[in-house]
């Protein structure tokens, strides 16, 4: 499947706005994770 179909919904798959999305999303969960860890270990003494 080239760009063009994928973006022009002729064969499945992820257009590039979703794609884009979806990178977008999983840095996001990636850093909030990471986040998530500091803040349990900044918390443990407590």
């Amino acid at each position: 499947m080239n760009q063009a179909q994928g973006d022009g919904g002729e064969k499945d798959g992820l257009t590039s706005a979703e794609r884009d999305e979806l990178a977008r999303l999983r840095r996001e969960d990636w850093r909030l994770r990471k986040d998530v860890e500091v803040l349990k270990g900044a918390t443990a003494p407590l």
